[in-house]
């Protein structure tokens, strides 16, 4: 039998993140960045663009999804994966709510391929 093991961090609230914006937290020399979308979803993806690294904190939150600033790639926030013709994916960490409360799982990631 496997214990499921989970590392749930709590990391702020709903209202610290603009709607279609985001904002980023530290864990180790990682920098996650976590995600709000127009309907209050939130996602955190290693704030790494897997083309350039470009700053993906900084980029257009839209359609499930965020533009990275530098070139335009456009990455899942569900599970960093580029999309369209593009190819390569950034981390991704579970996360949930409570009580409007954000947590994250940091002892999992979808770790980039």
């Amino acid at each position: 039998m496997t214990a499921d093991i989970r590392n749930w961090v709590h990391i702020g609230t709903l209202e610290d993140i603009p709607r279609e914006g985001a904002r980023c937290v530290k864990n180790g020399e990682m920098t996650i960045a976590v995600f709000r979308t127009a309907k209050d979803d939130v996602f955190a993806l290693e704030d790494k663009c897997p083309h350039k690294n470009g700053p993906l904190s900084q980029g257009i939150v839209h359609d499930g999804c965020v533009t990275c600033p530098l070139h335009n790639w456009v990455i899942s926030l569900e599970t960093g994966a580029a999309q369209g013709a593009d190819e390569g994916r950034t981390a991704a960490f579970p996360v949930r709510l409570e009580d409007g409360r954000i947590l994250i799982d940091l002892s999992y990631s979808h770790e980039a391929v």
